[in-house]
């Protein structure tokens, strides 16, 4: 196993790092800062990073197939151009609540945007609001599960036929059959990551079908083969690193985001908060999935 190499890129501190995706079409990395309304988009070969503001919070995006991107925001779905830097409204989720926003989301292998609530600030025994939903090109979304807590780490397999979603209030992340338009099979324990003490925060797959997921709270990466088995672990120089995507021109350097000061989460190191870029895995990522607006 070749050793690994873990560097900071850049300068950004981000509150709430999240949401990285590797364009291939521009060679860049887009990602965000949920809490301060901020889209990143890097040039790894002159270290320029773009900013550009957006209505916070915003839990997530994905690249769009026509350029741009869909975001979710609190209680709803925006598109956003980044050469008019300009934002258009999209539907609401229907749902209104002061501690219900959208988190996480990935497209899917139809050109679809999923994305999931998290339910902050909730009674023991309440019933978490909201669940995924998933937005097509036109229409209203499309509510696919419910009773998620803090929903993250949304991926598919490299053949699009299993659905990989993680509770991170509840430490485990789930397994689903996934068709076109069908509704979510065959829901199963991918992991229970309690004993690691963390839940899985984002997460991405790789060329191996292996799915690499962010242990929020304990600051490591791991890598867990088809059958859930934890094959491998990173060790970040930070905290609470967020979320990852593979990037690069032979998607072989995994980009890991990062929190310096969320809601629940803080970190003093100098570093908290930054870009990271890991290389020297071995491995390589997928090219992004986009969503299609029509």
């Amino acid at each position: 196993m070749s050793e690994i190499r873990i560097r900071r890129i850049g300068a950004t501190r981000d509150r709430l790092g999240e949401s990285p995706v590797w364009d291939e079409r521009r060679q860049r990395l887009v990602w965000i800062d949920a809490l301060a309304g901020t889209i990143h988009r890097l040039d790894p070969l002159t270290g320029v990073i773009e900013q550009f503001s957006v209505p916070a919070p915003v839990g997530s995006l994905a690249l769009r197939s026509d350029g741009g991107a869909i975001l979710a925001l609190r209680n709803g779905f925006a598109h956003y151009d980044f050469d008019r830097r300009f934002l258009t409204e999209g539907p609401s989720i229907g749902l209104d609540h002061p501690n219900v926003r959208l988190n996480d989301g990935k497209a899917d292998p139809h050109g679809r945007f999923l994305a999931g609530t998290m339910h902050g600030d909730r009674a023991p025994d309440e019933t978490p609001l909201g669940g995924l939903y998933r937005l097509g090109a036109s229409g209203a979304p499309e509510l696919l599960e419910t009773d998620l807590a803090v929903s993250n780490g949304p991926c598919f397999s490299p053949d699009g036929r299993t659905f990989y979603l993680a509770d991170s209030a509840r430490r485990i992340i789930w397994a689903y059959d996934y068709s076109a338009d069908g509704p979510l099979a065959n829901k199963r324990v991918f992991v229970d990551t309690e004993a690691m003490g963390s839940g899985s925060d984002g997460a991405t797959i790789d060329s191996d079908g292996h799915l690499w997921s962010v242990l929020v709270r304990i600051g490591k990466i791991a890598r867990f083969a088809p059958d859930g088995t934890m094959v491998r672990t990173i060790d970040m120089p930070i905290r609470h690193p967020t979320s990852v995507s593979f990037g690069g021109p032979d998607l072989d350097v995994l980009y890991v985001t990062s929190i310096s000061r969320s809601h629940a989460l803080g970190d003093d190191h100098p570093d908290a908060g930054s870009l990271f870029a890991v290389e020297g895995l071995g491995v390589r990522g997928l090219p992004a999935l986009r969503f299609a607006p029509d």
